[in-house]
C-alpha cells in the first residue's frame, strides 16, 4: 500500500514578498508495512509532510500517489483516502468530540457507511487493542488522562481499519511510563496487523528503538533517508541543524575514544549493552 511523493512542493503566500517553501522538491516512497520515523526541528516541514500524505493539505506542485492512483486526479475520493491513511494529531483534543468514548470511536466507521452494530464491534476491538478497559467506554473522553486520550484518538483511527497509520508526536507531554506504553502498543499493532506506521517524534531514543527507517526533514527538504544506524552515523551534521543522535551514540563514541572496542553503530540501550559486554570480555 505504497505512498509516492513525486517532486512535491508546498509554498505559502506564493508570488508575494513573503513566499516561503514549507516543502521543497520532495521525492519519497513509503513502502507497504514499513515502520518509519520522521524527525526534524520545529518548522522543518515534518507535520506539513504528513498532512499531504492523506490529502489534508494540497501540494502547490508535484504529484502524490496512493496505491498507484493520483490523489489529485479528477473524481478521486479524498474521503476514501483518509479512511485508508489515518492521521492521529499531536493533541488528541483535536479529534475527540463525542459524549462517550465508545461513541467517539464509532464515529469513523459509521461515517464509512457501517451500521451501528458493526461500528460498535470495530470500536470495541480498537479500544481493546490500545488497552482501554471496557468499564471506561461510557465515560466522556475529556475525563481521561493525557495518555488515555491519545489511546482513544488512536483507537478512533484504527476502527476505520486503515492501511497506513500516521502519528504526530503521540507521546508529547507524557511521562516515561506512559510514553513506553503508547509506543509499545503501536509497535504491537504494527507487528500484528502489518500496517504501515509513520511516527513523527522529537525523541531520538524512541525513533532509534522502534523504527526501521528514518526520514530527516530540514527547511522543508529531505536531509537524510535511511536506517537508524545510517542516519545517526551523521550525528555531527544532525547537531548542526538543531537535532541530536540518541544518547547511546554519544556514549559509544566516548568509550571508543577511551580505547574500548565498541560498536559505534549501536543506537539502542540493548545494542550498547551487548557491545560493551563483548568489549569487556
Amino acid at each position: 500500500m505504497s505512498i509516492i511523493l513525486d517532486k512535491v512542493n508546498c509554498v505559502y503566500e506564493q508570488g508575494t514578498p513573503r513566499e516561503m517553501y514549507a516543502l521543497k522538491d520532495i521525492n519519497l516512497e513509503i513502502g507497504d508495512g514499513q515502520f518509519i520515523g520522521v524527525i526534524g526541528h520545529t518548522g522543518s516541514g515534518k507535520s506539513t509532510l504528513i498532512q499531504h500524505m492523506n490529502g489534508l493539505l494540497r501540494a502547490t506542485s508535484g504529484s502524490i500517489y496512493y496505491n498507484g492512483e493520483d490523489i489529485y486526479a479528477d473524481g478521486y475520493s479524498m474521503r476514501g483516502l483518509r479512511s485508508k491513511v489515518g492521521l492521529v494529531f499531536q493533541y488528541p483534543e483535536h479529534q475527540l468530540f463525542e459524549t462517550t468514548i465508545l461513541a467517539d470511536v464509532c464515529f469513523g466507521p459509521m461515517n464509512q457507511g457501517l451500521d451501528k452494530n458493526e461500528a460498535e464491534l470495530r470500536a470495541f476491538e480498537a479500544l481493546h487493542s490500545v488497552g482501554i478497559p471496557e468499564e471506561l467506554f461510557d465515560q466522556s473522553p475529556f475525563d481521561l488522562s493525557g495518555g488515555q486520550k491519545r489511546r482513544v484518538a488512536i483507537a478512533g483511527v484504527l476502527a476505520m481499519r486503515p492501511e497506513v497509520l500516521i502519528l504526530d508526536e503521540p507521546t508529547a507531554g507524557l511521562d516515561p511510563k506512559g510514553r513506553d506504553e503508547i509506543l509499545d502498543q503501536i509497535a504491537k499493532l504494527h507487528a500484528e496487523n502489518h500496517i504501515t506506521v509513520i511516527l513523527v517524534s522529537h525523541s531520538m531514543e524512541d525513533v532509534a528503538k522502534y523504527v526501521e527507517r528514518i526520514i530527516v526533514m530540514n527547511s522543508g527538504e529531505v536531509m537524510y533517508d535511511g536506517t537508524p544506524k545510517d542516519v545517526f552515523h551523521h550525528y555531527k551534521e544532525l547537531e548542526a541543524v538543531g537535532l541530536a543522535a540518541p544518547q547511546v551514540t554519544y556514549l559509544m563514541h566516548e568509550l571508543k575514544e577511551k580505547g574500548l572496542d565498541v560498536n559505534l553503530d549501536a543506537t539502542t540501550v540493548e545494542e550498547a549493552r551487548n557491545s560493551i559486554l563483548a568489549a569487556l570480555r
